[in-house]
């Protein structure tokens, strides 16, 4: 089950994480970052601000038809050459953004975007995944998993300040520097890693895995922030399901398909891409349920909202270095199983959160929540690929990095629709709004708890030989 590291110099093993986490943040910062500027960029370019959505739309659904291939491309081509060209589709795709006078443009400048957005954060973590000992793979997803916090709690304050203060511009134009720091560390740093053996590409698999992401992607957009009805819903999800199950029917008779079934006969490999599907409901809910509750339910202005949400950003680098430790000493099964259940009570007990609560409780409250949230993402990804072989490597990587972008829609989509549900219609007197944000919390947090189900499927050994294997001083 080991890998084989690729021998780095100390400098470059001390710099290839940065690298990496920086690239995730940029793509996870601009999800979130562009909502709260729609409004603006419509009053901008002359346009209706519910059509504004095409600008998430487009680069959402680019982003889940190219990742199924990110695998493939990084072991044809090499991690060095398709990161770097990864980091100047997404910074030229956001100056093409700034740049934009119509929609049209807008649009498809973040197409750009999306393709190298969707390329960055699976080779990146493939080059982790292949550069570093397995012993070392706790503590590198630990660094690395930061950003994924980071992002969608930074994003939307940033947003709403870039545009209060100067243009909706500048929350493309802020990409630039740090893009071009990006290609010149990684045409210096990155090492040129490809797969051990070159293989076809299943173009008919791509096309039937990638009609299944899009179409599952837009009914889950559709059941949350795009507001579809709910015939449409039921119909792209089962388009997307038959196109899912005539992939995995004949992956089962193709020598190199994308996604191999084999994959799933190494147990934490399986358990990790089913826990992460149901575990992260919850976290990809929390950036879109806090700020709602702060403001509509208990009256924080945007700046507040934004504030409040630091705690969960600072716990979550404070658990950092304590999760190599902690799962050394407890194993993955332990770890997972009560940390799925004690961050799904978290979450579930935000519906105790009331006008009468303190800000320190309540700011103390979201900071245990960042802390565990930490935990969970990282042992959730190392995990699911620690005993993977080396040619099931960017296989299996690609298919961690589809499941998180599903993940991270059904967590909206879940809690926008239980939100809708709870609300009580204009002028009714059944129920509050603040009583809808309780249920919603409530009902999020329980079925995260239920991913703990899941977990409890590993092995009490599952990824420690890899621990004990290769345990080499930094």
């Amino acid at each position: 089950m080991q890998n084989t590291p690729s021998l780095l110099d100390p400098r470059t093993a001390r710099l290839l994480p940065w690298i990496v986490a920086i690239a995730f943040f940029m793509q996870t910062l601009d999800g979130t970052i562009l909502n709260t500027a729609l409004p603006s960029m419509a009053r901008d370019l002359a346009e209706d601000p519910l059509r504004m959505q095409s600008v998430v739309i487009a680069y959402m659904l680019t982003v889940a038809l190219l990742i199924p291939a990110s695998g493939w491309i990084a072991d044809r081509f090499g991690t060095r050459r398709i990161f770097f060209g990864a980091i100047v589709l997404f910074t030229l795709g956001s100056l093409f953004c700034a740049l934009s006078h119509s929609l049209s443009q807008l649009i498809g400048a973040r197409v750009l975007q999306g393709l190298g957005g969707a390329l960055m954060m699976p080779v990146g973590r493939l080059v982790v995944l292949r550069a570093y000992p397995r012993s070392e793979l706790v503590r590198i997803m630990s660094f690395i998993t930061l950003p994924g916090l980071l992002g969608p709690l930074i994003g939307p304050t940033l947003g709403g300040w870039l545009v209060q203060y100067t243009s909706w511009h500048w929350i493309f134009l802020i990409n630039l520097p740090v893009g071009v720091l990006g290609c010149w560390a990684a045409l210096r740093f990155m090492p040129d890693l490809r797969g051990p053996e070159r293989t076809r590409f299943d173009a008919p698999g791509f096309i039937l895995f990638g009609a299944a992401m899009l179409l599952i992607t837009i009914a889950l957009e559709g059941l949350g922030e795009l507001h579809l009805p709910p015939v449409r819903v039921v119909v792209l999800l089962i388009a997307g399901l038959a196109c899912l199950a005539a992939y995995w029917l004949r992956a089962g008779r193709t020598p190199s398909p994308l996604f191999a079934p084999a994959l799933f006969h190494t147990r934490a490999f399986a358990v990790g891409i089913l826990g992460n599907l149901f575990a992260r409901l919850g976290s990809g809910a929390l950036p879109f349920l806090v700020p709602l509750l702060l403001q509509l339910a208990l009256g924080y202005s945007p700046a507040q909202a934004g504030m409040s949400m630091i705690p969960l950003a600072l716990a979550a680098m404070a658990m950092k270095p304590l999760a190599k430790p902690l799962i050394d000493r407890l194993g993955y099964r332990r770890i997972l199983t009560g940390n799925t259940l004690l961050l799904g009570a978290l979450i579930a007990s935000m519906a105790l959160v009331d006008g009468s609560t303190s800000q320190a409780w309540l700011l103390i409250h979201l900071g245990l929540i960042g802390a565990f949230n930490s935990l969970q993402f990282t042992a959730m990804n190392t995990v699911t690929l620690i005993d993977l072989r080396d040619n099931e490597a960017s296989s299996g990587n690609s298919l961690l990095s589809v499941v998180v972008q599903l993940s991270m829609s059904l967590g909206i989509a879940a809690a926008a629709a239980l939100l809708s549900g709870f609300t009580p219609p204009a002028g009714s007197a059944d129920g509050s709004v603040l009583g809808a944000f309780q249920a919603t919390f409530l009902c999020v947090g329980l079925l995260s708890m239920l991913a703990a189900g899941i977990f409890l499927q590993l092995s009490p050994e599952d990824g420690r030989s890899s621990r004990r294997v290769d345990d080499t001083p930094d």
